[in-house]
């Protein structure tokens, strides 16, 4: 079983308009909304993987946080073992320009999470640990959680001797790193933050010396770049792909782990999590990718020692 962690869970509500343009008003011509924040939708692709996934984190008791555990219940394949906690669960807000084909978000910060719900959460996660076989650390931090807590995430899953993967950004990252998870996969925005460096190749090598043991960072349409024990790779589709890039980066998290536990090495992990992360940018909606454009995308991702 692969365990993802959300502590900031999300209602994901997309808008598709077919033009955005500031201070006027718009005719929405499609609204979706999905159950989540960056580990469900890590959940979502690991279960269309074919993996047994368990999602956990929190979840309010709110109108958005019942209607996010009721969407949650449709996904095939995803184990609910959320807490629930007495705030309202967040919203984010996709505004997608059919256009132009970009994208506009808005994310809310979260309920507020009480000392006692936290450390509910931690006796629910080391219980869940002893069933994983890897596990996921995903998103912001809502209100009230320590700013330390994917650290203390991390030593627990290195206790328990479980592989772990940190996606998440800012203080929280710099703090996890130090607890030495197995992978990081910050953006080049994270990546920024983290090493004070725009260079991705100085700024991943950086990352790794900070304490993970496997850095794989997202690019954008240029694709992963990875540092680790065995190598260092780049990993991109043979051409530039235009869509939503709404949730590109969990799926390239999904790639990862699931990968890791199959046993695949490194350049095997690396192109499947490029052919996810690109198939998601050709879906409609976070948490999903096309089938038929993972297949195509997988063989033709290059993979090249840097």
């Amino acid at each position: 079983m692969i365990l993802t962690v959300t502590l900031n869970t999300a209602l994901d509500v997309t808008y598709r308009v077919p033009r955005l343009v500031p201070h006027t008003s718009h005719r929405v011509a499609e609204v979706s909304e999905r159950p989540g924040g960056k580990g469900i939708n890590v959940a979502r692709v690991l279960a269309a993987l074919g993996h047994e996934v368990t999602a956990t984190g929190f979840a309010g008791t709110g109108p958005a946080g019942t209607l996010l555990r009721g969407l949650l219940a449709e996904a095939p394949g995803v184990r609910d073992a959320l807490l629930e906690c007495g705030g309202d669960t967040r919203r984010t807000l996709a505004v997608v320009d059919a256009a132009s084909g970009d994208t506009t978000q808005f994310n809310e910060a979260g309920p507020l999470i009480t000392p006692g719900e936290w450390s509910a959460f931690l006796r629910r996660y080391d219980g869940l640990l002893r069933q994983a076989d890897a596990v996921a650390l995903c998103g912001s931090l809502p209100p009230g959680v320590p700013v330390n807590a994917y650290a203390v995430l991390v030593r627990g899953a290195r206790s328990a001797g479980v592989p772990v993967l940190l996606d998440t950004g800012g203080e929280a990252l710099r703090r996890g790193v130090a607890a030495r998870p197995d992978m990081i996969k910050p953006n080049a925005s994270e990546l920024a933050s983290l090493t004070g460096s725009r260079e991705p190749l100085p700024a991943t090598l950086d990352a790794r010396r900070r304490g993970a043991h496997a850095v794989v960072s997202s690019l954008g349409p240029n694709g992963l770049l990875a540092a680790t024990a065995d190598g260092v790779w780049r990993a991109a589709p043979d051409r530039p792909l235009s869509g939503n890039p709404t949730g590109a980066g969990d799926s390239a998290v999904a790639g990862l782990l699931s990968a890791l536990v199959e046993g695949l090495d490194w350049p095997e992990r690396l192109s499947r999590a490029a052919a996810l992360s690109a198939a998601t940018v050709l879906a409609p909606a976070a948490g999903e990718f096309d089938p038929r454009a993972y297949e195509r995308l997988l063989a033709a991702v290059r993979v090249v020692p840097e």
